[in-house]
């Protein structure tokens, strides 16, 4: 066993982790198609890659609404939390630790995927200049209906059933997905919130969402099993905003007083450079959070090893290298080769390129 700090146990709100390693959310579109439900190749999948000391699964929509991409799994229904329960089973089962990343994906959707053929909706009625995946390829999203205001309080609702679901599918916790130009993302950034009501305009309005959500979610499972994702920097989704540092320094500030389980940053953009603009400071976020932080975006061993060492990041999320590498946290102990993921088998399919994997001789992940 290797000593460095990087695969030693932490304590992770009321989750107690084996190592330092976290498989960060990794969208696989591998949900049954009817009803998007998760299925026995879904915990296979998990299963296999528990020794993670924490795994994010993939993000699922808290409600039909939220869905924005073809077979995506769900987590509002009976089934979807009966699905769940042989993924979380399966990675309880290998000693692994599990949450489920809770998705409303706003305006990155189309028409084709909401109920009734309605248009996504969005804090405001801007198009996104990004595509989506509708089950016969990626195409454009189309142009949002902005929400009422009346509409906002069902969707916070949506976040706290689906927590609540989360935890009857035996789930460790759940982390909120409010990065990567998603509908949370979409309220706190000037670029696609151009609302007048309590919602938008100040920095207050725009994190009004945010703390709603976040009251709603804590409330409903109590913070030491909640995380949150975001991507201060990240133009994913065409995303955008006038001031980044001071959004998302407001938002770690309103995060700082739930005593969350953890905070997760996409460092820089997502899965893209680690670069930022001058004035861009991920360290001084970083900083102002006082819990548990997850760094994400790009790291190797080396590097991940110093973040961790050095108390810069509690904990590294990897995200294509768990794709091909199931037993990826071995690997980085013996600093072993790594297989190299095969992208067209990245989203849809069946067991290729998902469960077929290779590991290291001797080792286990079927």
């Amino acid at each position: 066993m290797s000593d460095e700090k990087l695969f030693s146990p932490l304590k992770v709100g009321a989750i107690a982790v084996a190592n330092r390693v976290a498989m960060a959310p990794l969208t696989r579109n591998r949900a049954l198609p009817d009803g998007d439900i998760p299925q026995a190749l879904n915990a296979e999948y998990y299963a296999q890659r528990a020794g993670a000391g924490l795994l994010i699964t993939e993000a699922s929509q808290i409600s039909p609404q939220g869905k924005g991409y073809a077979w995506t799994p769900g987590i509002y229904s009976d089934a979807q939390v009966e699905g769940w329960k042989k993924v979380t089973d399966a990675v309880h089962a290998r000693g692994g630790k599990i949450v489920i990343q809770l998705w409303h994906v706003g305006r990155i959707s189309h028409n084709v995927l909401q109920p009734g053929g309605a248009a996504p909706v969005a804090p405001s009625a801007i198009a996104a200049r990004s595509k989506t995946f509708d089950g016969t390829g990626f195409v454009d999203t189309p142009l949002p209906r902005a929400l009422e205001t009346a509409e906002i309080a069902g969707i916070v609702a949506d976040y706290a059933k689906a927590a609540k679901n989360a935890i009857a599918a035996g789930f460790d916790g759940v982390e909120v997905h409010a990065a990567n130009g998603y509908l949370i993302d979409q309220f706190l950034r000037t670029g696609s919130n151009t609302r007048t009501d309590a919602y938008g305009g100040s920095l207050e309005n725009r994190t009004r969402f945010l703390r709603e959500v976040m009251d709603a979610v804590v409330g409903a499972i109590g913070a030491d099993r909640v995380g949150i994702r975001l991507s201060p920097f990240s133009n994913a989704n065409d995303i955008s905003d006038e001031n980044p540092m001071e959004t998302f320094a407001a938002a770690i500030d309103i995060l700082n007083g739930y005593g969350l389980a953890y905070l997760h940053m996409v460092e820089g953009q997502t899965g893209g450079s680690r670069e930022l603009a001058p004035g861009h400071d991920i360290n001084a976020l970083r900083a102002r959070f006082s819990g548990v932080y997850i760094a994400n975006n790009g790291y190797d061993r080396d590097s991940a090893l110093k973040a961790v060492e050095s108390g810069r990041a509690d904990m590294i999320a990897f995200g294509r290298p768990f794709i091909a590498n199931p037993d990826l946290v071995e690997r980085l102990q013996k600093n072993a080769p790594l297989n190299e993921p095969d992208r067209a088998t990245f989203y849809g399919g069946g067991a290729e390129g998902y469960t077929d994997y290779p590991v290291l001789a001797g080792g286990q992940a079927a």
